[in-house]
Order: C-alpha cells, then sequence, then structure tokens
C-alpha cells in the first residue's frame, strides 16, 4: 500500500512514479512539468525520445543542478526507469521537492504506442 501512495521506496527515499499513459496525458493537457531525460546522448538521437524533452546524462546531472527548476514538476526518463530513479533520489537529496519517475521509462512508453521523436 505505501509503493502505489507514494511509489517505489529506494535507500529510504520515496520516489513518485507515474506510467506513462499518465504522463501522456499531462503532455496533452500541457501541464507545467519538465521532462527529463538523463540517458547519454546517443541513446537520445538513437533510440528516440520524448517530445519537448530535455537531454542532461545522468553522469551530468549532479553538476548541472543549477539550470533545473525548482519551482516546477521534474519527470525524469530513461530506458527503463532505473537511471531515472537514480536522478530523482539525486535530485531530491538537493532540495527538489516535486520529482517523479516515468516507470518502465522509454521501454514502457514505446510498448505504449505512445508519439515519440
Amino acid at each position: 500500500m505505501f509503493r502505489s501512495l507514494f511509489g517505489q521506496v529506494m535507500g529510504g527515499t520515496a520516489v513518485k512514479t507515474i506510467t506513462p499513459q499518465e504522463a501522456q496525458e499531462k503532455l496533452t493537457n500541457r501541464e507545467k512539468m519538465l521532462l527529463l531525460d538523463v540517458r547519454q546522448a546517443e541513446e537520445y538521437a538513437h533510440d528516440g525520445h520524448i517530445k519537448g524533452s530535455r537531454l542532461m546524462p545522468l553522469g551530468t546531472l549532479s553538476s548541472r543542478l543549477g539550470e533545473l527548476p525548482k519551482d516546477a514538476p521534474i519527470v525524469c526518463v530513461c530506458r527503463s526507469g532505473a537511471r531515472s530513479r537514480t536522478a530523482c533520489e539525486l535530485l531530491q537529496r538537493q532540495g527538489f521537492t516535486d520529482v517523479t519517475n516515468l516507470s518502465g521509462g522509454m521501454i514502457a512508453w514505446k510498448r505504449a504506442g505512445l508519439p515519440f521523436l
């Protein structure tokens, strides 16, 4: 029940999750959020990405925190959801309060038949 209310708990940090369908609905409704893709540039370019997402590879994230808004919801995206969960945990430790992991990453996004570039 705790996971269904608050997302996955890893290392004592609760990470909210969102399904690809829920994220697409928010995009369709033009809800304010930053889609933060934490994969490598090659993955972003060659494996496809969600329109409007911003590339910031996980390895560079901690040195680029100043580029991210603290007043907007951030949805982290990767290939499968693992790196993006790590990114969410990092952001939460740095004071970002509205951070969500895209459950299943781009694999789940594509399986759901949602649009990507």
